[in-house]
């Protein structure tokens, strides 16, 4: 069944150097390096691109489609709720204490260091750096927010 997959995985990736030959993949040296028998056996088990037909139990490749997709559009709200959501899984802060004016040194207690480990946590969840001139003035939750709302030009 292994064997059937592959044969038609080799007929949709139309390269005509692959073959197959006693129940496994013979694969040409010139084409080695291009496709690997782990990115073949990943094209045909990759339930997207894979489809049963009826009850004959035989795989058959379907026509690839493209699906675009991305993130949902960020809100002031939903930024916040994230920055919100990273502080409070930071093992220094208290929940409870925890507002979105809160001051990061003189109402929860951090220092500079804690600080900066706080700012790291947010590139990490928001996928992009913040310079070391602006991160040392983002003191609250709520300054946070404003910055990555501006650097996502949100505007609520």
């Amino acid at each position: 069944m292994a064997a059937r997959v592959l044969q038609q995985c080799v007929r949709t990736l139309a390269r005509p150097s692959l073959r197959l030959s006693s129940g496994s993949l013979t694969v040409r040296a010139a084409v080695a390096p291009a496709v690997s028998l782990h990115r073949l056996l990943s094209f045909a088990a990759d339930s997207r691109r894979t489809r049963w037909l009826g009850q004959s139990g035989i795989p058959s490749v379907g026509v690839s489609c493209r699906q675009y997709g991305d993130l949902p559009p960020l809100t002031l709200e939903f930024i916040s709720d994230r920055v919100m959501y990273v502080l409070k899984l930071y093992d220094k802060i208290n929940p409870e204490k925890l507002q979105t004016s809160s001051h990061f040194m003189k109402d929860l207690g951090l220092d500079s260091l804690d600080q900066v480990e706080i700012i790291m946590a947010m590139e990490d969840e928001f996928g992009f750096e913040i310079p070391d001139g602006e991160a040392e003035k983002l003191m609250t939750p709520e300054e946070i927010v404003q910055y990555i709302a501006d650097k996502n030009d949100v505007y609520e």
